[in-house]
């Protein structure tokens, strides 16, 4: 199938078929960007990584600017970058992508606050109990306190349920209590109050999980704790996304009187080795051919298929555009993805709607021609 093909793709009854009508015939022509084209539904994030928010890769400048209205920093607001030491903070890129998002006008998150991994050294080996919680206090004190009114939205807690909606069991759980979720959300509504504070995690879109989400969303509500959306991370597969529990998350979530988001989407094409849809960072397997087949190009099966899961997504997207406030991809090439090393470093992964070379793929192509 040839990438002409591809791009004058329609969706329709959940099924891609091919138009042969020529340009001439188009009344309407399709938007020039993301941005634009979903302009009156949700904002379009991507995530961001340093030579991105330094505007070192020139293809890049030119792009997210005019594709994207709102930016997320992939890791560099993470503690173990930003809170290195315990009296030591670097707020360089962090700053960075703040006056980037300002440049451009984009709506900035902040990418997290309280997770479990990539925290520093100093932090993983606490034992003492009054040592975590004071790193805890400052921490949030600190870092959400500095970006008040700059930052627009924060990911206070990043992940913090088991598969079966239970608590993680982390060292903040450990050495915290359960009540630790809440209490982050507390510290961040009195440092940054002019942020909106959200709480981030996978798979809360199947049943169980989606379960304790809604128990610890109802905890922080009921204790007088502001909470304003929940981030459904999106790491799923191309040819297995879970539309039906993604409709019914999107529902459920929003009868909370919260904010819908979509914070780190992405549709893998590689087969996983457990079979599985986690996205624990911590997770690895060993590479073997099978696990990495497309290294040389994805073929025109495949390329569909991720096609005809991004149309399905955005029409979704699109049904419930009054309780969704942004999707967000993460990151904006097919090159940048974290997917390209999980859980197998050294794979060739094709997720996103841009190619390695910041190229619109047929995928790009037929999400905005649904809003032509």
């Amino acid at each position: 199938m040839t990438t002409h093909s591809f791009i004058t793709a329609i969706a329709f009854t959940g099924t891609l078929f091919f138009s042969a009508c020529s340009t001439a015939q188009k009344t309407t022509p399709a938007p020039a960007s993301l941005r634009e084209a979903f302009e009156s539904d949700f904002l379009v994030g991507t995530a961001l990584n340093t030579e991105q928010i330094e505007e070192r890769i020139p293809d890049a400048a030119v792009l997210i600017p005019k594709q994207f209205n709102a930016v997320t920093p992939e890791n560099i607001m993470k503690a173990e970058i930003i809170h290195p030491g315990w009296d030591t903070y670097n707020f360089t890129l962090a700053d960075k992508i703040v006056a980037y998002g300002a440049k451009y006008k984009m709506h900035v998150t902040g990418h997290t606050l309280i997770w479990h991994s990539q925290l520093p050294g100093y932090v993983r080996s606490m034992n003492n109990a009054d040592s975590l919680k004071q790193f805890f206090t400052n921490h949030i004190n600190t870092v959400a306190g500095r970006y008040d009114g700059k930052v627009a939205s924060w990911d206070v807690v990043n992940e913090a349920l088991e598969e079966d909606g239970s608590m993680r069991k982390s060292i903040f759980l450990d050495k915290l209590g359960p009540d630790y979720v809440t209490e982050a959300f507390r510290l961040a509504q009195a440092a940054t109050p002019n942020s909106e504070l959200y709480y981030n995690d996978y798979n809360i879109e199947q049943p169980k999980k989606r379960a304790g989400a809604i128990e610890l969303i109802k905890k922080i509500q009921a204790a007088g704790v502001r909470i304003d959306g929940v981030g459904i991370q999106g790491h799923w597969r191309s040819g297995k996304v879970p539309l039906k529990e993604i409709e019914e998350s999107i529902i459920e979530y929003a009868s909370l009187g919260i904010k819908v988001m979509f914070t780190e989407l992405d549709l893998t094409v590689l087969p996983n080795p457990w079979d599985s849809d986690a996205a624990d960072v911590n997770m690895t397997a060993t590479y073997s051919a099978l696990m990495n087949p497309y290294p040389n190009g994805l073929p025109d099966s495949e390329q569909l298929k991720l096609t005809n899961a991004y149309v399905q997504l955005f029409k979704l997207f699109l049904k419930h555009k009054d309780k969704i406030s942004r999707v967000t991809f993460w990151g904006v090439s097919d090159g940048q993805s974290w997917l390209n090393g999980w859980p197998i470093p050294g794979r060739t992964n094709y997720p996103l709607l841009f190619d390695r070379n910041y190229k619109p793929k047929p995928a790009f192509d037929a999400v905005i021609a649904l809003k032509k």
